[in-house]
């Protein structure tokens, strides 16, 4: 009689947890899925729900990954190619937070109109989200990231956008990010090089001026980090993808 073979761990998948349909609910939740969702809800919440949607979809990511069912730097497809985000719209003085994985709500709950959504930064303009701040999402979603020269790059387009002075400020944000990017590049152990989120954790606090994102400044930023990297690939959850998120936030 033949052993019975142990059968391998599934991965938890969209279906398993959220209400979602077609090709979505068979998608195993990928860690940098998780990454984007969060970067989302520290834009317009101001930090990570607790319990929330990205939460959910962090501690899933993590079972998945302990499974070896996906890599630490995995992305579903529909997330990279449409997005994790986050819409408000107002109903009776309460602000209804909906959440999406690409065009499929995985979450929903209102919160009263007058509980604080964003930093303070934001009085620029009450329903934009800066750019300051979407550099403070990229230090929470991929904090632990080696700075490159890439990610100066990056730094330094948004900077130079927030500020509009047209060029990088001594001893500011961007350069920071560029002599981090040096010294990493003649460091070869990674837990002593400088990270993302030792430069950008308090971005705003730092510029000398900040502004709304908008989907011209998005894509300058992005440009910027593509033209440094030779896959021509943004990092997930990195600069340009949480200024991605906060235009599209922007515009909606």
């Amino acid at each position: 009689m033949s052993q019975e073979q142990p059968r391998r761990p599934e991965a938890v998948k969209y279906g398993d947890l959220f209400q979602v349909s077609d090709e979505l609910a068979s998608k195993p939740i990928a860690p940098q899925d998780a990454a984007t969702m969060q970067a989302a809800e520290n834009i317009v919440l101001g930090e990570t729900k607790k319990g929330g949607t990205a939460a959910v979809m962090q501690s899933a990511a993590d079972v998945n990954e302990r499974r070896g069912a996906v890599g630490h730097y995995d992305m579903t497809d529909i997330v990279r190619e449409q997005g994790a985000t986050i819409s408000e719209t107002d109903v009776g003085g309460y602000r209804i937070i909906t959440e999406s994985v690409g065009r499929q709500v995985v979450g929903q709950y209102g919160q009263p109109r007058d509980v604080k959504m964003r930093h303070p930064a934001a009085a620029l303009d009450p329903e934009a989200i800066t750019i300051g701040e979407a550099l403070e999402a990229a230090a929470l979603s991929a904090g632990d990231k080696p700075i490159d020269e890439s990610d100066a790059a990056a730094i330094q387009a948004a900077e130079t956008r927030a500020t509009g002075l047209g060029h990088v400020v001594p001893g500011g944000v961007g350069a920071e990010a560029q002599s981090a990017a040096a010294y990493n590049i003649r460091t070869t152990r990674d837990e002593q090089k400088t990270k993302l989120g030792d430069v950008l954790a308090d971005a705003s606090e730092k510029f000398a001026d900040d502004k709304p994102v908008t989907r011209d400044d998005a894509e300058g930023v992005i440009n910027a980090e593509i033209r440094n990297k030779p896959d021509q690939a943004t990092y997930p959850g990195g600069v340009s993808d949480t200024m991605a998120a906060a235009a599209r936030l922007n515009q909606e």
